[in-house]
């Protein structure tokens, strides 16, 4: 037996989907720090993670609303 699945257009909504990752990362990082100075502050890690999902986020907002595909 075959499912067929149809993806409706208001179901996959890219510029949600931007807003949901940037919303992790704004909420993800505090707490990330604040682990990182109750714990040991001798080498700040948190600034490789952190650097790294900025990135993420960049081409996330790039792909998102910058180089998006025109669609009739």
């Amino acid at each position: 037996m075959k499912t067929k699945f149809n993806i409706d257009a208001k179901a996959h909504n890219p510029k949600l989907g931007f807003k949901i990752h940037f919303l992790a990362f704004l909420l993800a990082t505090p707490i990330i720090f604040l682990i990182w100075y109750l714990t040991d502050t001798t080498y700040p890690w948190p600034l490789w993670s952190t650097s790294a999902w900025a990135v993420g986020v960049l081409f996330h907002y790039l792909g998102v609303f910058v180089f998006r595909k025109n669609k009739i």
